[in-house]
């Protein structure tokens, strides 16, 4: 079991440089931040970009895995976002992951001025962009014309270090986005179902996510150790940050279930989420030896 760590760009880099670095010398197997213009829930806070943060990160860490969690397409064009992430390879030494999803409706979707597409129409549009994207990271001269992207002649010329190219990792848990999943990805990650119903019925439907994305791998001929298999713990009813008893109960439920991976979220003390003391994050480090 590995986990990661989620730290949002809400502060300046002279203040949140500390906390990467922090994450990796606690033992965390990877670190994240948000692909966000705005964040809804934390909407009129302070908010910074997401790929110059990464690549801050890489040159105070050396060990860490350093990722988007996740890449949103509802501001974003697969051939300039490639050049971006083959630059966070580099410069990250090979340690750079792609978290992608589909999108969502908040402020993001509406930013630009184009329309708020319905779930089919942003299915479609990952699936256009996850396969133009995988092109231009490891072919020549790409040239699309596609109902969401057009291409013409585009490049990488300076490649990922890792090859073919980054590892991907679909957000995904309708029927649709799993297949994807499994189709290209080289991870899946859920935050599981609607938290709305409690804490029983948002594990209840974790485990059914877990159970279909098996389902799917099977079908389309892939080993199921070839994928790994990631859960958002915080976005259910409870931060798993609340205390360490429920961080370890969180931990082992999300290992029964098959998962490989599990993420937190640095803490944001007095926040709408994610409200716990930022010393939680040393807290549930020194359980981590003991939790693989």
């Amino acid at each position: 079991m590995r986990v990661g760590l989620v730290i949002l760009p809400q502060r300046r880099w002279a203040e949140q440089a500390t906390m990467w670095r922090r994450g990796e010398e606690l033992g965390f197997d990877h670190l994240w931040t948000y692909d966000h213009l705005t964040w809804d829930p934390l909407a009129g806070t302070p908010w910074g970009a997401t790929m110059p943060t990464l690549v801050a990160a890489a040159g105070v860490t050396s060990r860490v895995r350093l990722g988007t969690w996740v890449a949103s397409p509802n501001f974003r064009h697969p051939v300039p976002f490639a050049r971006e992430l083959a630059a966070l390879d580099d410069v990250s030494g090979g340690r750079a992951v792609l978290g992608i999803g589909a999108g969502g409706t908040g402020h993001d979707a509406r930013v630009l001025g184009g329309d708020v597409l319905a779930p089919a129409d942003r299915a479609a549009r990952l699936e256009e962009f996850v396969d133009l994207l995988d092109r231009v990271l490891v072919e020549d001269h790409v040239t699309v014309a596609g109902r969401f992207y057009d291409a013409v002649d585009a490049r990488t010329t300076i490649p990922c270090l890792q090859r073919p190219r980054l590892p991907f990792v679909l957000a995904a848990n309708g029927p649709r986005m799993l297949r994807l999943a499994a189709r290209v990805g080289q991870g899946w990650a859920t935050t599981g179902p609607p938290p709305g119903e409690g804490e029983d019925a948002w594990w209840a439907g974790v485990a059914e996510l877990a159970d279909r994305f098996s389902e799917v791998i099977e079908a389309a001929g892939r080993p199921a150790a070839a994928l790994d298999r990631m859960l958002s713990i915080d976005a259910g009813p409870r931060f798993a940050l609340e205390s360490a008893e429920l961080f370890t109960d969180y931990v082992g439920r999300a290992r029964e279930l098959g998962f490989t991976d599990v993420v937190t979220h640095w803490p944001l003390p007095g926040a709408a989420v994610y409200d716990a003391p930022e010393s939680m994050v040393e807290t549930v480090a020194d359980l981590l030896p003991g939790l693989r």
